[in-house]
This record gives C-alpha cells, structure tokens and sequence, in this order.
C-alpha cells in the first residue's frame, strides 16, 4: 500500500516536472520564435520573394541537410536517452562522454563544412535544375552564400549537443532561449551590413549568410557558461572505443538511414520548387516559417521535455510512471496544437499579411505564401505527435522502427511530389509533406501502442472529443470575428485590431467550452504552472 502511494507521489511529481520543464522552454521558444518572426519580417521587407531569397533558401538547406543528421535530428534522438542512463550511474563518466562526443562532432562536421566550401558549386548544381543556374548572377550568389554559411554546420551541431546535455541536466530555460541569440544577431546584420557590403561592391544578401554564422556562433557560446556552472565542461575524454560511443554511434548509424530519405526529399522538393515558378522556394520558406512558429513553441517543447523525463523513468525500470509521462504529453500536445491549428487556419492569410506584407513582399507573395501555409497546416497536429513518438522509441532502444517507417513515407511523397507538381504547381510540395506527416505519426503510434501495451482508447479518450468540440467553436467565433472586422485595404493598426480580436475570441470559446464540458482542470493546471 505505502509503496503503491510512493508510485503514485512520484508519478504526480514527475507529470508536475513535465509541465514545468515543457512550459520554461515554450515560453524561451516563444521569444525566439517571435524573434524569427521579426528575422523573417526584416528579410521580406529588404529582399521580398525573389531570385535573391530563392538564392538565400536554396544554399541555407545544405547546412540544414547535415543539421538535421548531427543536431535536432538522429543525434540528439541517440545521445540524450544514453547520455541520461550513463548519468544516472556514473556523472564523472557521463562528462567524459559529452566530451568526447563534442569532439567527435567538431571533427566530422568540421570535414563536412570544409567539403562544402570546395564543391559549393557542384552542391548548387545538384540542389536546383537549369533554369535556376541559367542565371548566373543568381547561381554565384547561392554558391557564395553556401560557402560563407558552411561553418554553421559545426556550431549548430555543438549547440544541439550542449542543449541535450542541459535538459538531462534539468537545465531547460537557457538551451531553449539560445535560439533567440541566433535570431538577433541575424537581424542585426541583415540591418547593419548590407551598406559596408555595397562599399566593398558585394550583394548586400550576402549579411544573411554572414548573420546564420553569427547566429550559430551565439546560439552554441551562450550555454558553455552554463556548462561549466554544472562541471560538464571541459573534462577530460574518453575512449572512441567505450561501449556507451559505440552504442550512440550504432543508433546514429541507423537514424542516418532516415536522415538520407529525408534529404533526398528536400533534395527532390527543392528542385520541384525552384523549376516552378521564381519565388516559389521562398513562398514555401515563409509558409513553413509560420507553420514551425506553434511546431516549435508547442510540440518541440513538449517533445524535448517528454523525451529527458520519459527517458528518465524508463531507465529506471518505472514503466508504469513512464507511460503516464508519455500519456500526459500526448494530451498536452493535442489540448495546445488543436486551437494553434485552427487559428492559423482561420487567420492564414491575414497572418502573412500583417508578418510579412511590407517593402519588397507585395500582394502576389501574400496570396501564394498564404495558400501554401494552409496546405502545411493540415499536417501540423500530426507534426506535433511525430515530434513526440519518433525518439520514444530511442528510449526504447528501438531506433530502427521509426527510422523504416519514415523512409517508407518519404518515398511515397517523393512520387506524390514528382506525380502532381508538374501540373498543380509549387502547393503539391507543402501538400505532400502533410500527408506524409499524417501517414508517418499514425503508423509509428500503431507500433508504438503496441509496444507499450497501450490501447487505442487510452489515449483517444473522452477528452480528445472534448478538444475537438472546443476547437470548432474556436473555429466559428474566430472565422466570425474576422468576416465582419477584418478589411484587407484598412490602415495596419485596424487590420491588426480586428486579427487580434479574432484570435482572441477564439481563443476564449476555446477555454469556455472545455470549462463547461467539465475540463476546466486542464486550463487551471497549466495556468497555475504558468
């Protein structure tokens, strides 16, 4: 009986712990989202969608390509559930290992980042089709700018290690707020540099590539102090050969089978984007832009935050509290995705208006950038919960399913992809993305359930139903508010009046439904966290 309720105190504790840690880098994730957005705004104003952008988004996704492998992809998938177990058992050991894995990081990466700057131009050929390179000003531009923004590589890399280590550590404001440095310093040299670049007879574009350098280089010094507060850095390393590398090395083997397929489709969908239409790389740029804005503050965080805790638990051998984490994150997920999905919906266009409508980003970018958001958007919950099983099963030690699953996804896309952009256009891409996320999470959750011995029902409750009552509500009085409010052609302070308006009322019908459907428990839990 006593031990029964210690399960119980411990379990309460351990959900309390999840809210608190979810909610500390939601909030530090909401300042550098907002702070992206400003980024975003700077750069749409200044540039606009054009070939120039098209030349920013197209040489940005090399360093991405190898970012997704050795920072928020596989990497961080593989190194915080082992990093959490050497921990438990040995700390003197779990900093050597963070040691030698920054090592080993900056060495590879630092390879990468060196043969990225002499094939610059052959990696340009191969991410675009000839009527993006037919235009050679365009085509020197990109070579130049994956050349300057190779080094990103190694920092964003460390920084994604760094902030792995913190969140085991408990550590979740700062790691989370780190982005925001990345954000300002861009925004500062987007501002700063272009009139020294025109001096010097450079394309003023060029302070992009110089700020995602910058950025990185913040991103990754701000949490070494932090580091060394907690004595995790530096520290003496350990052996290659150590049976903990190895074991993170064997699942970053596997995940790179995923990372591969994923790279392939960017690779597929950028060549698709860039033979459309000129500015159409860049409308799916601020479209995902503004879809990852709820992706990174909501399902990010309660993933990142899951992930250390379920890890944790299970680790432990406390299964039954383990599962209970994963259940309470899947609810958090779905009780905060479903009103940040139906609003930007509702508010699509008015959103890519009233963010980006300014300078050299006219109308046309408004109306192509706003179609493309709301084909993202129909994946965005399923985005949420992918974010949430996919490293589950690393902390099962099963890395391999979700690795098979999501190659199979993506090679399905790819053919939607190729099938139907030729005809519909540059919205198949965004398009094919969703449904790939919605066909991805699904199918990992049916192997999921089933390894955990979790039913259907127990997590698609009564109070799932419940959201999605709320979330029609939220719906109608949002879609009402700005039907009789909002007017495109009024001045900026009106337009902005009658969006805030309608995300607030929708907002409120949102929280008001749950409260009479008897779940006002979900609102003052989180409230009282806040």
């Amino acid at each position: 009986m006593e031990a029964s309720q210690n399960s119980q105190g411990n379990g309460t504790k351990q959900k309390k712990s999840l809210i608190f840690s979810t909610i500390k880098m939601a909030l530090a994730t909401f300042s550098s989202r907002i702070l992206g957005l400003v980024r975003e705004q700077v750069m749409a104003a200044m540039f606009g969608a054009s070939g120039v952008t098209d030349a920013f988004a197209v040489a940005y996704r090399v360093p991405n390509l190898l970012r997704d492998l050795f920072a928020e992809g596989s990497f961080s998938s593989a190194f915080v559930p082992i990093f959490t177990e050497v921990n438990q058992k040995d700390p003197e050991q779990a900093k050597k290992l963070m040691g030698t894995m920054a090592v080993f990081l900056s060495i590879v990466t630092g390879l990468c980042s060196i043969l990225i700057i002499i094939f610059a131009g052959e990696i340009v050929h191969l991410f675009t089709n000839e009527q993006f390179t037919n235009d050679p000003q365009r085509f020197e531009l990109t070579k130049i700018l994956v050349q300057i923004m190779s080094p990103f590589l190694v920092l964003i890399s460390l920084a994604a290690l760094f902030m792995g280590v913190l969140n085991t550590l408990k550590v979740f404001f700062v790691p989370s707020f780190a982005p925001a440095f990345f954000n300002v310093l861009m925004i500062a040299c987007m501002i700063l540099l272009p009139p020294w670049l025109n001096e010097r007879g450079m394309h003023e574009v060029l302070s992009l590539g110089i700020g995602v350098v910058a950025g990185g280089l913040a991103q990754m010094a701000i949490q070494i102090p932090l580091l060394i507060k907690k004595g995790y850095f530096p520290k003496a390393l350990t052996s290659f050969k150590n049976p903990d590398i190895s074991r993170i090395f064997k699942r970053i083997g596997i995940g790179t089978i995923g990372i591969a397929a994923t790279q392939i489709n960017v690779l597929v969908t950028t060549i698709l984007a860039t033979g459309t239409v000129i500015g159409a790389v860049s409308w799916l740029s601020y479209a995902f832009r503004l879809f990852q804005f709820p992706v990174g503050i909501l399902s990010v965080s309660i993933a990142g935050s899951n992930l250390v805790h379920f890890s944790d638990s299970w680790k432990q051998g406390l299964k039954g509290e383990a599962l209970d984490i994963l259940k309470h994150s899947f609810l958090m997920s779905f009780f905060t995705i479903i009103p940040a999905t139906v609003l930007l919906y509702v508010l699509g266009d008015e959103s890519v208006q009233i963010v980006f409508e300014r300078g050299a980003f006219d109308r046309e970018d408004t109306i192509q950038t706003a179609l493309a958001l709301k084909f993202y958007l129909i994946g965005l919950p399923f985005y949420g919960w992918y974010k949430l099983w996919s490293p589950t099963f690393f902390a099962l030690d099963r890395p391999k399913i979700p690795v098979f699953i999501s190659t199979a996804c993506i090679a399905l896309n790819i053919i939607f992809c190729l099938a139907l952009t030729p005809k519909y256009g540059f919205v198949v891409l965004a398009l094919g993305t969703s449904l790939s996320m919605v066909l991805n999470s699904t199918i990992q959750w049916g192997f999921l359930s089933r390894l955990l011995n979790v039913k259907f029902t127990e997590l698609w409750d009564i109070r799932i139903f419940k959201i999605l009552i709320a979330g029609a509500v939220c719906f109608a009085l949002a879609w009402g508010v700005k039907t009789n409010f909002y007017q495109i052609d009024s001045d900026f302070f009106t337009r902005a009046t009658a969006f805030c308006a309608s995300g607030i009322s929708g907002a409120l019908g949102y929280g008001l439904t749950l409260v009479l459907l008897g779940e006002g428990k979900i609102l003052k839990k989180i409230l009282r966290r806040k």
